[in-house]
């Protein structure tokens, strides 16, 4: 946040969509999806930064402020009612959004610090303002809470928790411009619970309250970036991230009922790491469009599965993942032009951008196949072959002030 100088904007979405093939160990097929053809509506993101530089002390020069909002998951899945699958799950979403006030500081021209909140909530505007799962019931378990077998079985929920995140950057090397081209950045995002207070429904009749938890993971990221070329012409970077993701501490989602007694729903997930890798290659003065910039993009993310076979969920894509992706972007800067107007026109009044931002990119999430053998209770539901491939398109508009 401390490179970005002025006030700063991005807002944008992603469409996604793809398919989940289960052949299950008697034959049996099942496809499911995201709630049909597209996840709607679309995960979204907002970003706007500001350097509070002009406010009179020297020192507000090295403070930046930002908010973001984001859907972390964004995740909803839907399989037939009637599918071998349905006494674990025929559709799940979990609609949950991160609000991110955050601060950074310039301590020297080499090193950043930040601090944020992450405050996990839900909205009305994004699906149902709810988690849910449902799924058919066996009749077997608290069948006058969890309903009669065949009937169909919902599980709700939200609420809010609040946790917390830091960040480091260094700057390691600057080529003679005084341009970094080498920086490290570190983040930490601490665990939190997440209370799910909500209720079950039987065919569509509410039998109880109930109440759970999930725990979201603490995240340690380490990355480095370096610039083969930083020049006033053209800049080439390329960048390398690493995740550890704590889901270890997804140990269970044991649903209390409002009678006190607790329905066991064990997970025991294991914790990841994420290795991502990306490049880009950006003309930032060409001949032809002298008032505008192009930016190139690609990168690779591998993910391991978190879930183990003996708490597998179809509702979760849960598999080893290879994800490649391809982006670009343009930026239109005050004297540029778009149909004819003059991106520095665009704005309110006497408040007009410096430049105008268009990014877009794709990505395919290539799940490798998977056999689940779990011998649990409801093997026959969950045991099989599980084939997925997720694409995703994404948007993004920065306007820079």
């Amino acid at each position: 946040m401390t490179q970005l100088p002025g006030v700063q904007i991005l807002a944008g979405g992603m469409l996604t969509g793809g398919t989940t093939s289960f052949t299950s160990t008697s034959g049996a097929n099942a496809t499911g999806n995201r709630d049909g053809s597209l996840a709607w509506p679309p995960p979204a993101h907002l970003f706007i930064t500001a350097n509070l530089g002009g406010f009179g002390a020297e020192w507000l020069n090295r403070v930046t402020v930002g908010i973001g909002l984001t859907s972390p998951f964004g995740s909803v899945s839907r399989y037939a009612d009637n599918g071998p699958q349905q006494f674990k799950a025929v559709f799940s979403a979990l609609p949950l959004i991160d609000i991110k006030p955050t601060i950074a500081y310039q301590v020297t021209p080499d090193l950043s610090l930040g601090l944020g909140a992450d405050i996990y909530t839900f909205s009305d505007m994004l699906g149902e303002g709810h988690f849910e799962k449902q799924f058919i019931s066996t009749g077997a378990v608290a069948p006058s809470v969890l309903g009669t077998a065949g009937q169909k079985t919902e599980l709700y929920g939200k609420g809010t928790a609040v946790g917390y995140n830091v960040s480091l950057l260094y700057t390691a090397l600057r080529n003679g411009d005084g341009k970094p081209i080498a920086n490290i950045g570190v983040v930490y995002r601490n665990q939190v619970a997440l209370p799910l207070n909500g209720g079950i429904l039987a065919n569509g009749v509410k039998t109880s309250d109930a109440s759970t938890t999930f725990v979201l993971p603490q995240v340690i990221t380490g990355a480095i970036a370096i610039w083969p070329t930083r020049t006033a012409e053209r800049e080439w970077k390329l960048e390398l991230d690493v995740d550890y993701v704590g889901w270890k501490s997804v140990r269970n989602l044991d649903i209390a009922l409002a009678n006190g007694s607790i329905i066991p729903q064990p997970q025991n997930w294991r914790s990841t790491y994420t290795v991502m890798i990306g490049t880009e290659y950006r003309w930032l003065k060409m001949e032809s469009l002298p008032e505008w910039e192009l930016a190139l993009r690609a990168g690779y993310m591998n993910s391991p599965s978190q879930i183990p076979d003996l708490t597998f969920d179809p509702a979760i894509p849960s598999a080893d993942v290879h994800i490649p992706s391809v982006g670009f972007g343009l930026v239109c800067k005050e004297g540029g032009t778009i149909f004819g107007v003059r991106c520095g026109d665009f704005g309110f009044g006497p408040i007009k951008p410096k430049a105008v931002a268009f990014d877009l990119s794709y990505q395919a999430s290539l799940y490798e196949q998977r056999t689940v053998s779990c011998g649990c209770a409801l093997a026959t539901a969950v045991n099989g072959l599980y084939r997925t491939t997720y694409h995703s398109g994404g948007i993004s508009l920065r306007v820079n002030f």
